[in-house]
Parts: C-alpha cells; structure tokens; sequence
C-alpha cells in the first residue's frame, strides 16, 4: 500500500485549485473554541489562563512567569556541543537578518521634504511550541529579528510540560539572545494573554512564531489588537523531484516535516512514476525506524501526496497553488525552476539544501506562511517589528504653489473643513 495519496494530473486541463485542494485544517469547531479560549483570558486574566492550562496541558501552574535564574543555569548547564550549535545559528542568523535592515529615506522636491522614519515597536510577544518537545531554534528565529529592529522589550510564552516546566534547551536559548520574560504558557490562551495582557503578563504591539491550528487561529482572532507576521500553522512541504532525485533523500525530508504533528502536508510533484515508486519504498523503509511515529502519520495520513504531472512547468503550478511553506527543488537543474515559483515561504535548491538547513543554520528565517498565505505574506523578517513613519515638512514658499491643488482636491471630495485648513493659510500667513 502506498503512503502518499497518489494523484495523476498527466494531461489535466482544468483549474488546478479544485483538484489541489487541502481541507482547512481548523474548521468551525476550532474556531468556536479558540473564540471561547480568547474571550475568556480577555475578561478572565490570569484566572482563565491557569484553568486552561490545566484543561489543554494537564498542568496546575504556580507563577506563570519563569524566573530569570532558570534561564541562566540552562545557558550554563549547555552541553558543549549544543552550546556551539547555538552559537553558531545565532551569528548566522543575526548576519542574515542584519541584511535587512532599511534606513531612513528622504526626499527633497519644491521646497517639500518627506522623510519616512523606521521606528521599531516597544514590545514584542513570542510564540514558541513546547510541551513534549524542545524548539530553541525558534527562540532564535524569533527573537533575534526582534533584537535587530531594535524591539525594548521581548517576551516569551512556551507550553509547559506536565511537570509545569519549559525544558531547558528552551531557556538556553532565550538567555541566550537576552529574552527579557518567559512565561510558561502555550495555545491559544498564550496568544490571547501576550493580546490583551493579564495580572502577569503586559501586553505586547506584535506577535509571531509558529504553532498548532489553535494558536494559529488565535493569531487570527486578535489580528487588529495586535500585529501578526504571518499564520504560521501546521509544517508543509512540496517537493519537486526528477529521475536524478535520490529516493532516499526525498523520502527523508518529507518524514522531516511531517514528524510536527497533524494537518501538514508533505507532497511529492514529479512527472516520472519510477520517482513515486522509489520514494514509496523509501518511506516504507525509513517509517520503520521513525521515532516520532505517531505525528508522521497524522501528518502523512491527511496531508501526504504524490502528485504525477506531465513535466517541469505543470510541477511548478501544482506547486504555486499549494503555495507551500517549504518548497524542494531535487531536480538535474533546479535553479531554472525558481524563475518559475510565485507561491512559496522558502525555496531550497538541490539535494544539499534540504528544508532542514532553513530550519537551523542557513540563516534564513524558519517562521515561514502556512495553509496558503504564501500566496500574500513572507518569511518572519526584521521589518515585521518594525513601523514606518512618515514626516513632513514644507516652508512658507512650497505650500503656497501647492495649495490650489489642495483646494480644488477638497472641492471636489466635498471636504470644507480640509479646503479651510488650506485657505487660512493662504489668506493669513
């Protein structure tokens, strides 16, 4: 029996969405309950913050906040090699993210100058998963743009484990990139308390981070209280794969991905059917030995597909209408493909870029858009902490040539009050 669900689309001339369709992974139920989940920590505080805890992570939890001296002692207590680790994809990330930074921009025209400032935000709220497993390469990933846009402020939320605690690789990590607070809570009551603030945790101007639908659905429901970089849900990959593709590998970074848990997607694209085969034993292989077992095939049993096309350009649209998080080019020539790619969080070229080196140490951001947005939003990147502010000056001189375009504006829009801010001007330098 195959593990991908396999789908022929050799001479399909219709709309490729309907056919490429994947089932939202939060549906109206969810919805429901992160509406409920969000609303209840906004008029319940820390109250409803430690009875959903309790609910969802089966922790009684004593301070929500974790102190500063456990952080410390996890940096300490680093095994040598995962301290080196750290040091490593922090300064990579760091260099890459410090690329991005945008400077002041002004223009000077007829007397008029306009100036737009970029001004970080004071508070940044991060999300983290946790729980059963450990993520300090996300702390990285999200606070290190923070620290480079020039954020005051950084807190932390990290789902507990059942023993109330945030595993220490965790809190290495954000000693190590000076995270000011960490607080041991996780869901969607996380980002609803980082939203709307708590007895213990103050309010934040923006969040980001990856998680599950529930905290991606709570990303969506205090959009507009606050700022979001992106729904970062579910880990989704496409790859794109020829008959120089090695099978093994194709079937690695798949399971790679899929091993976050239910309602991923892990899609094959190619247009040779020997490819679908061998990738088909390859995982069967692999899948003996997978340690996370379970989370692959949730993931795989909803979301895994292999997809036979009839050449590179059909692969391509199969790929721009999923609009992955992560795509693969595992081609003879994958660089002739990226010209083609519109929808993607991030594109990794050849069999020595899998989607693993995004995720660690290439120094690209590794909170990319999921389910689709892909087709509107980016990477998690410098400027999503940042504002731009615009400044105006004009002398006397450049706004008496510009004010009969004002007023004839203000004229025709029917706005008097504006007409009149213009003529006093004029008629009373």
């Amino acid at each position: 029996m195959s593990v991908l669900t396999r789908l022929d689309l050799r001479a399909f001339d219709g709309d490729l969405a309907d056919v490429l369709a994947v089932p939202a992974p939060a549906g109206e139920g969810t919805a429901a309950l992160v509406r409920e989940i969000v609303a209840a920590v906004r008029e319940q505080g820390d109250a409803a913050v430690r009875r959903l805890t309790v609910r969802f992570d089966e922790t009684v939890l004593g301070d929500l906040r974790v102190p500063q001296r456990e952080l410390e002692e996890a940096l300490a207590g680093a095994p040598p090699k995962f301290r080196a680790a750290l040091d490593y994809a922090r300064d990579r990330i760091t260099t890459h993210h410090e690329a991005q930074l945008e400077h002041e921009v002004q223009l000077d025209k007829d007397g008029i100058t306009v100036r737009e400032v970029v001004v970080p935000v004071d508070r940044a709220g991060l999300y983290v998963p946790g729980g059963r497993a450990a993520y300090p390469s996300t702390v990285l990933m999200t606070a290190i743009p923070a620290r480079v846009a020039g954020v005051r402020e950084i807190a932390l939320c990290v789902p507990p484990d059942r023993d109330g605690r945030v595993a220490r690789p965790t809190l290495a990590a954000a000693a190590l990139v000076d995270v000011d607070e960490v607080y041991r809570v996780g869901g969607a009551q996380a980002i609803a308390a980082m939203a709307y603030g708590t007895e213990s945790i103050r309010p934040v101007d923006v969040i980001v981070g990856p998680g599950n639908v529930y905290v991606a659905g709570a990303k969506r429901e205090v959009a507009g209280v606050v700022g979001i970089e992106s729904f970062a849900g579910p880990s989704e990959l496409v790859v794109v794969a020829d008959d120089s593709a090695r099978a093994d590998l194709v079937a690695a970074d798949l399971l790679a991905q899929s091993e976050h848990g239910p309602d991923g997607a892990a899609v094959l694209v190619t247009w040779s059917e020997a490819v679908i085969a061998a990738v088909d034993v390859a995982l069967d292989q692999l899948l003996e030995h997978a340690q996370r077992r379970e989370e692959i095939d949730a993931t795989l049993g909803t979301g895994g597909r292999a997809v036979l096309v009839d050449g590179p350009e059909q692969a391509m649209a199969v790929a721009n209408v999923i609009a992955p998080e992560h795509l693969e080019l595992m081609t003879e020539e994958p660089e002739s493909l990226v010209p083609l790619v519109r929808n993607a969080g991030a594109v990794f070229c050849g069999p020595w870029a899998p989607a693993v080196v995004g995720d660690y140490v290439a120094g690209v951001n590794h909170v990319l858009p999921t389910a689709r947005t892909a087709r509107f939003a980016s990477a998690l990147r410098v400027a999503d902490f940042q504002k731009h502010v615009h400044v105006v000056t004009l002398d006397e001189a450049a706004f008496t040539t510009v004010a009969p375009h004002m007023r004839a504006l203000a004229d025709i829009e029917g706005l008097d009050a504006h007409g009149r801010s213009v003529a006093l001007r004029q008629d009373n330098p």
